[in-house]
């Protein structure tokens, strides 16, 4: 299967740009640094999810402006409320693709948390453990891969499209389980420049050499971690001789795809996410930021901006994944650390507001179609329903399948639970 969809992704890079692409990250530098409707009703995939595109909203996406308006209050501001495929459920009316996708859709009204500082909050969702000093957790994508091993063994298990610079990575476990970083979707593995005198025997020769080099020191300091990052020094030198390293060019896509994800930087990113699920990569996480809106939320550059891009993209990334028969192996999740208030402020922008908030899930193994739990009549605080970071994550794992109710001991020895050691929220999973 895997490889029919690889079959998809035009032609493979040359060899020798091949070379170049790992060869300058690995041992020079730095590693990796038209619109058509669905108006049928999405079954519910029975299921378990396989692979993992997670949409992270960095700054903190209003509820209010998105998935959970208050038609008639006055914290509605200027964002009017549309009707949705889901009878009775509006969103706000820059949303109007994913409205007519809401079918497909989970969307969760109630999620809660405690902290309004977008650092220790985005690290809580990410990992479903509050940030303290004295350990690293992993992230979803590295306890994802911890459970269930790798896809494609060319390429990475696990990929970060976006900034990264405050990313848990693997946290606690394995190196070879960090996601690999690519900066810029467009650029794709970026740093591929190679001297003109480095040939491939060069290469070769100093990859002998290196190895020589660090022999003495493996064997006096060898151990868990050095086994981790000798494993992943080897998975970059394999990388550079795949064929499948162009499931990351997304040049090779048509001006008319291009369009209909939008030709900026989400577009690129869900763009290149539905590539890297189709060459096997088991867990995608995007960035897209500047939703931290202080002021002028309703401006050019506020919710019409952000929300309109993410509409355009994330339903397009849908349809191409239900077109693709993908759907029904991914799980496609939108999050945000926290929502914004629902006074408006006096900068015409919206502040923190961890009380309440919403995120959804779509794809393999969610039933999709509906709205669970519900915010109070503003938007203030959860009324039915609330939703822990931990219960959230919980869920994720296990529509992925993974045992939610098993340990996994630190290097200190202590226990953890992938996803937080939160309850699933049974309505959600198919």
């Amino acid at each position: 299967m895997r490889s029919k969809y690889l079959a998809l992704l035009d032609q493979p890079l040359s060899r020798r740009r091949m070379f170049a692409n790992t060869a300058a990250g690995l041992l020079g530098v730095r590693m990796l640094s038209q619109w058509e409707e669905i108006a049928e009703a999405a079954p519910a995939s029975h299921s378990k999810a396989k692979q993992v595109i997670l949409l992270s909203m960095r700054g903190a996406m209003s509820h209010l402006d998105t998935f959970d308006p208050k038609p008639g209050r006055e914290v509605q501001g200027e964002t009017k409320p549309i009707k949705t495929k889901i009878p009775g459920v509006q969103f706000g009316d820059s949303l109007p693709k994913l409205a007519d996708l809401a079918n497909q859709l989970a969307v969760i009204r109630s999620m809660t948390t405690e902290t309004a500082d977008h650092e220790k909050a985005t690290y809580l969702i990410r990992t479903g453990y509050k940030q303290i000093n004295s350990i690293q957790h992993p992230a979803m994508g590295s306890w994802a891969l911890h459970s269930m091993g790798k896809i494609s063994q060319a390429l990475p298990g696990s990929v970060l499209i976006g900034n990264g610079a405050d990313h848990p990575n693997s946290g606690f476990l394995d190196a070879t389980l960090m996601p690999v970083p690519i900066g810029d979707p467009i650029k794709g593995l970026e740093n591929i420049k190679t001297p003109d005198y480095l040939t491939d025997a060069n290469f070769k020769r100093r990859l002998v050499l290196a190895n020589k080099i660090d022999a003495d020191f493996r064997e006096k300091f060898g151990g868990r971690e050095m086994d981790a990052y000798n494993e992943l020094y080897r998975e970059a030198v394999r990388l550079m001789g795949s064929t499948e390293l162009s499931a990351f060019d997304i040049s090779k896509e048509s001006d008319k795809t291009r369009q209909a994800y939008g030709n900026y930087r989400l577009g690129h990113a869900c763009m290149l996410a539905r590539r890297l699920v189709q060459a096997g990569v088991r867990f995608i996480e995007v960035e897209f930021g500047s939703w931290d809106m202080h002021q002028q939320i309703f401006g050019s550059t506020g919710i019409p901006e952000r929300a309109g891009q993410l509409d355009q993209s994330l339903a397009y990334l849908l349809t191409e994944l239900k077109e693709l028969g993908l759907l029904n192996s991914t799980l496609v999740v939108l999050q945000t650390e926290f929502g914004r208030t629902p006074n408006i402020n006096e900068n015409a922008g919206r502040d923190h507001h961890p009380g309440v908030f919403s995120c959804l899930m779509a794809g393999a193994g969610i039933k999709g179609g509906q709205v669970y739990g519900s915010s109070d009549k503003d938007g203030k605080g959860v009324d039915t329903d609330g939703v822990t970071i931990a219960d959230f994550n919980t869920t994720i794992a296990s529509a992925l399948g993974i045992d939610t109710k098993k340990e996994h001991f630190s290097p200190n020895g202590r226990p953890f639970k992938i996803g937080g050691g939160g309850t699933p929220i049974k309505e959600l999973l198919a």
